[in-house]
């Protein structure tokens, strides 16, 4: 397993978030790939690279380039209106609804921050850029890698990715990974290519940016929207539009599904990429399935991830697989690299 690994992630170092209505230390820290990358050079399981620097132009196939503009010159334009925000993180207040204009982008900073953004628990900080653009190139250098004749690749980065849509961010995500991913292996040549989003939340970035398109196949597993994250998208009703129809699937669960009934959904997906017969696969891991971890209502066990694995390496499929979720930090490194060795062991 090709391991890409983002050395700047932990510039990216939130102080809080606000959940359920309280400011509280932040769930997405560093210590989340620390541990991964721990257990990963514990068990040998192959070698670990840095990633060489993707332009903007190619982040532009997914992101817009207005989108872009703001999280580049953000953090520097909150420290300019007042000094003492450098020793603190920027967070939206104020956000476009139905019937208001989003074509017209604000002078204000605070508008365009909630212009740019779908929640207030994602903090902006001065290390956000790097480390998420640092992020962009190891998935597209994954991606790049299976390409070249790796089996499998892993892009072993925070911030995460999937909640990210081509102008927003939220959900702990700046920029689309698995999206970025996608599409490097379609402009390097593949003709078709399947996402499959393991997160226990949906990735409503990934989903909206694909939506209208045939050439990417997008399924994700996830907690049902109505009770969890991100929760105005993700239901199964959810199949496509124009050209895209039939090329999303949506297997959301219920709360305190088992590990039976979320490998049986697993099983659906599997079906639905032969069917799809894609050139290569892009995973959005998340291991907050995880019984023990705290965002999350679902019950796998940390020898789960292991089938997990295996099953993904049964399709057959190069495989480039992007760290997303997973909060329960004491366990995050075996339950990530349980889902690698799984798919490097399978017979």
């Amino acid at each position: 397993m090709l391991t890409f690994y983002n050395e700047h992630h932990a510039q990216h170092r939130g102080r809080h978030e606000m959940f359920r209505g309280a400011l509280v230390p932040c769930f997405e820290k560093p210590e989340r790939v620390e541990m991964v990358l721990a257990e990963f050079e514990r068990r040998g399981l192959g070698k670990v690279v840095t990633p060489h620097g993707v332009s903007l132009v190619s982040l532009e196939r997914i992101h817009t380039p207005r989108y872009l503009h703001f999280l580049r010159s953000a953090w520097s334009e909150w420290v300019a209106l007042d000094e003492a925000n450098a020793d603190k993180d920027a967070f939206p207040s104020v956000w476009p609804i139905r019937g208001m204009r989003t074509d017209i982008e604000p002078d204000n900073f605070a508008a365009r921050m909630g212009l740019y953004s779908m929640d207030s628990g994602t903090p902006l900080t001065a290390g956000t850029w790097i480390a998420a653009k640092t992020g962009a190139d190891c998935a597209v250098n994954a991606a790049h890698a299976l390409r070249l004749g790796e089996r499998g690749t892993f892009a072993l980065t925070r911030p995460p990715g999937h909640h990210a849509g081509a102008d927003f961010f939220g959900g702990y995500c700046f920029l689309n990974n698995a999206a970025l991913a996608a599409q490097h292996l379609l402009d390097d040549g593949a003709k078709k290519v399947a996402i499959l989003d393991l997160d226990y939340h949906h990735g409503n970035g990934t989903q909206s940016i694909f939506y209208g398109r045939k050439d990417v196949l997008f399924i994700s597993i996830h907690a049902d929207p109505r009770n969890e994250y991100p929760f105005y998208l993700g239901h199964a009703g959810e199949t496509g539009e124009g050209e895209g129809t039939g090329y999303n699937m949506n297997l959301p669960l219920a709360a305190g599904s088992t590990p039976a009934q979320w490998f049986l959904a697993l099983e659906s997906a599997c079906v639905k990429l032969a069917s799809f017969a894609p050139d290569a696969l892009v995973v959005s891991l998340g291991v907050d399935t995880f019984a023990g971890d705290p965002l999350s209502s679902f019950t796998l066990q940390s020898s789960d991830f292991l089938r997990i694995g295996e099953r993904i390496a049964h399709t057959g499929l190069p495989t480039a697989f992007v760290f997303e979720g997973g909060y329960a930090v004491s366990e995050i490194g075996i339950n990530v690299v349980n889902v690698l060795e799984g798919f490097e062991t399978a017979n």
